[in-house]
């Protein structure tokens, strides 16, 4: 469960590289490039492992394929539309939706919840749900540190915002299930490629639906060394740790877990310039990153314990059990 923290966290270095490319390239073009240096680096996962995907149920290869639309493809687009709402006017930001969106966002691991006991049939015990509502409570400081009672002052909220937001929380939260499920027949550098590969068309299209015959504009050599650095940090390397880390952790537990993301970003905006933004690092933050890093450690802990129960036909396979590189 740590694992999927650490993973979550390794997101956030995203804030670091992104900015900068911004100011160039629409969210699409951005996300595609991405999505395709990664697939590059993984194609030799998938053509070593061409024997055991061959072997594939449709049901796997179905939950591959809404991983890659849904989580990686739209779900991105989603919520960066959603943020975009904010800074219609860069003059004068509105942070009344800045606050919606970032509120929606913390129903991600409520869905994750529901989701794993519907899908996967996952059973929390008594002593789960005090710890995920610390966790919950916890990042709930770091985003509102500064007014706790913000968003409940939305005078005027986005409904489309909001709309969007929602959908990107809903497909991530279904990610992590859909994600624990294909983990069973499949192992976690082959999912990661396929997570990858089979999002390219996907973001190819929507590329083009956005831009039309200017999809291919703005690129520069210059924008090289901040696309690398998404897609080997956040990108890559985050991802196999964390596909990694969810081959032995309940997806129920790996949603809390990945409340790392918002945690390890809000830090980041607290460090000087050029890493950070220089943002004042307030005394609630500091005690929201407590509560939450306890929390996350204590069910760490507790998961040896049993405190969240998978029936066995969805527990996790051993590596020695998972399919082989060659196939």
């Amino acid at each position: 469960m740590l694992l999927v923290a650490v993973a979550a966290a390794m997101w956030a270095t995203d804030a670091y590289f992104r900015p900068g490319l911004t100011k160039q390239l629409t969210s699409g073009q951005i996300v595609l490039v991405e999505d395709l240096l990664i697939s590059i680096c993984l194609l030799p996962v998938l053509i070593m492992s061409w024997g055991s995907l061959r072997r594939l149920s449709g049901r796997r290869w179905l939950a591959l394929a809404a991983i890659a639309i849904g989580p990686q493809a739209v779900a991105t687009v989603l919520f960066t539309q959603a943020i975009g709402y904010s800074f219609r006017n860069p003059a004068a930001p509105n942070f009344d939706v800045l606050h919606e969106v970032y509120l929606l966002y913390l129903l991600q691991p409520v869905f994750g919840l529901l989701f794993a006991r519907y899908f996967l049939g996952e059973r929390r015990k008594r002593s789960f749900w005090p710890l995920a509502t610390v966790a919950l409570a916890g990042v709930y400081l770091i985003v509102f540190a500064d007014n706790p009672a913000a968003p409940w002052q939305i005078r005027q909220p986005e409904l489309v915002a909001g709309v969007l937001v929602l959908g990107a929380v809903i497909m991530w939260a279904a990610g992590t299930v859909l994600g624990k499920y294909t983990l069973e027949d499949v192992s976690f550098p082959v999912t990661t490629s396929m997570r990858f590969l089979l999002a390219l068309p996907v973001l190819l299209v929507i590329v083009l639906v956005q831009q039309g015959g200017a999809a291919f504009n703005g690129y520069a050599a210059g924008q090289l060394p901040a696309f690398l650095g998404i897609a080997l940090v956040p990108g890559l390397l985050a991802m196999l740790l964390y596909y990694l880390a969810l081959a032995r952790t309940p997806a129920s537990l790996a949603t809390i877990a990945e409340l790392g993301y918002p945690l390890a970003l809000f830090l980041i905006f607290s460090l000087p310039p050029p890493v950070g933004q220089g943002a004042p690092l307030r005394g609630l933050e500091v005690v929201g990153a407590v509560l939450l890093v306890a929390s996350v450690v204590t069910l760490n802990f507790l998961k040896s314990r049993d405190v969240v129960e998978a029936p066995r036909e969805h527990a996790p396979r051993t590596p020695a059990a998972a399919p082989s590189a060659g196939g």
